[in-house]
């Protein structure tokens, strides 16, 4: 999906006094990611809150929420798993 790109600050990325547009499926996975319930105050059921999960033993609650909230975005979840402590997404708008 093509829509305004961002920084690594999370702030609109600028370049020769316009907005940048390009490819933004990674961004949103990572604001999905990051965003705790609540934080969008247009949707307030939506985000993953990936920093609940830092000290759950188990992934399988962290994946059913990732699942589900990329899919209820519009993405098609191809596959999704955990390798070395490391989340491992293959995601995308179709």
């Amino acid at each position: 999906m093509n829509d305004f790109l961002l920084d690594q600050d999370y702030d609109l990325q600028i370049a020769n006094g316009d907005l940048v547009v390009g490819l933004s499926d990674n961004q949103h996975q990572a604001c999905l990611l990051l965003a705790e319930k609540g934080s969008f105050k247009q949707f307030p059921t939506m985000g993953v809150g990936l920093t609940n999960f830092l000290k759950d033993d188990s992934p399988a609650a962290l994946l059913r929420e990732v699942r589900l909230e990329f899919s209820t975005d519009g993405m098609k979840v191809k596959s999704l798993g955990m390798d070395n402590g490391k989340l491992k997404i293959d995601a995308s708008y179709d």
